[in-house]
């Protein structure tokens, strides 16, 4: 090889080099190849936040029983919606109050079906309440039906915002 292609390859390495670290100094994560992003989360701040399941998995744990949508019972493992978005920097308890409280949860699913929860629903501070982001059941991973990631609400009479395949959270504010 050349002087000239060396040359122009250390160029190319270096510019590459430069514009990752660029990015990873502009509040963007950088992932590295192979890493399974499980869930987005968007909050007001701008700042999107990718949670692996490992990530979730490092969060505190709740387990719940519930009965799901066929009637059966069911041990549910996971984490409070409301630590993930605490996580992602969403502001609970005495900070959510005056105008945040028109702040909402948006909910997506990898089929595009969504679902709202205002926070106050979510907030530990103002309920007893439990939404629930399940990635076990019965001590197993959630099936493919499930998705990764499913939202368990007990205490609804109906299934309609226990949410299959979560993929992503958005918080939004009533304009």
């Amino acid at each position: 090889m050349t002087r000239d292609r060396k040359s122009i390859r250390r160029i190319i390495l270096l510019l590459v080099l430069a514009c990752s670290l660029r990015l990873a100094t502009s509040g963007y994560e950088i992932f590295a190849a192979g890493t399974d992003v499980a869930l987005t989360v968007n909050p007001e701040t701008g700042l999107e936040r990718r949670f692996a399941l490992a990530d979730l998995s490092g969060l505190p744990r709740r387990s719940i029983p519930a009965t799901d949508e066929s009637g059966k019972e069911s041990l549910f493992e996971g984490v409070l919606v409301a630590e993930v978005l605490k996580s992602a920097g969403v502001k609970f308890g005495k900070e959510l109050s005056g105008k945040a409280l028109a702040a909402y949860l948006l909910v997506e699913a990898a089929d595009g079906y969504r679902v709202v929860f205002a926070l106050p629903e979510l907030d530990p501070a103002f309920t007893d309440a439990i939404v629930l982001l399940a990635d076990h059941r019965d001590g197993n991973a959630l099936g493919e039906r499930d998705g990764r990631l499913r939202l368990i609400v007990p205490h609804e009479k109906r299934h309609a915002r226990w949410v299959r395949q979560v993929v992503k959270f958005a918080i939004q504010r009533v304009q």
